[in-house]
């Protein structure tokens, strides 16, 4: 009776101390773009434990935003839209640590050419992710193709559902706004590519990882100590990214290993040094540099 109730005393503490260690746990929510993959490289290699930080992966940059803004995360990834969003609310927002710039990582895709959506009365169906970076790439594609006075039906989904789509089965003009690796899904399903960040030179799209300033420099030798993962795991996918890939592989839905390489030639790493012209547009738009770590 008495070892059964030391045993029972035993098994409490067990779960209660790790509940106390998980709610200690840096949350960091990240998508499955292709720019954050070397943070589930580091998750794969269990080089997160030592630093007590714990990987959310969600399926749409909105739901990652509004994990964090619900608390539910301590730390999020994103682009520009995803923190002035949170920025406007909350001004200790700040970026610490830059991953890449899209290279036609951003992708306008349809199952229409220019010309045939130029021509057409039809409402043209958009699917996107509406609260992302998403919809200024779909207003910067709409007034670079006068197609501004064009009927409208905006479909709000997540890339997951998205990606789910077949050209086959539309049959009014259709418009996707997506990234890697979905956007080579959605080509394996007939669409083509109408535009991208790799043509337009005006469009910068960075992602980078946000927290409340405060939240930063206490917990800044653990940031510090994890881009310097981030390095290595980009370091890694560079000497070997078969080795790499099938790291990652459970994360990515649907790419395979060709799709993955393309997919890296979508993106620019930033992780080392920011360009001179990337630093200009990031100032001229507002986007705090100060805390990023080099």
């Amino acid at each position: 009776m008495i070892k059964r109730f030391v045993f029972l005393i035993f098994i409490g503490i067990l779960f209660t101390s790790c509940g106390i260690d998980d709610s200690k746990k840096i949350k960091i929510s990240t998508t499955t773009w292709i720019g954050y993959t070397p943070l589930f490289y580091a998750k794969e290699k269990k080089w997160l434990e030592p630093l007590n930080i714990k990987l959310l992966n969600v399926v749409s940059l909105s739901e990652n935003m509004y994990l964090y803004k619900a608390g539910n995360s301590d730390v999020y990834v994103g682009t520009q839209y995803e923190y002035n969003s949170i920025y406007k609310e909350d001004k200790t927002l700040t970026p610490i640590m830059i991953f890449n710039k899209s290279n036609g990582g951003d992708v306008i895709l349809s199952n229409f050419t220019i010309e045939q959506l130029l021509k057409t009365d039809k409402t043209i169906n958009v699917y996107l992710e509406i609260d992302s970076i998403n919809s200024i790439i779909f207003d910067d594609f709409l007034k670079s193709n006068h197609l501004e006075n064009r009927k409208i039906n905006y479909m709000n989904d997540d890339q997951s559902n998205i990606s789910r789509l077949k050209a086959v089965d539309m049959e009014n003009p259709t418009i996707i706004v997506t990234y890697s690796p979905y956007n080579h899904i959605l080509e394996n399903n007939s669409f083509i590519e109408l535009s991208s960040t790799r043509n337009n030179d005006n469009l910068l799209v960075i992602d980078a990882m946000y927290t409340k300033e405060n939240f930063y420099y206490h917990n800044k030798e653990t940031f510090t100590k994890l881009k310097s993962l981030v390095d290595k795991a980009i370091i890694h996918l560079q000497n070997n990214p078969y080795e790499f890939y099938k790291t990652v592989k459970p994360y990515l839905i649907n790419t395979n290993y060709e799709e993955f390489l393309a997919s890296l030639n979508d993106i620019i790493w930033l992780n080392k040094e920011l360009p001179e012209d990337v630093l200009n547009k990031l100032y001229n738009s507002n986007f705090r540099t100060k805390d990023i770590i080099k």
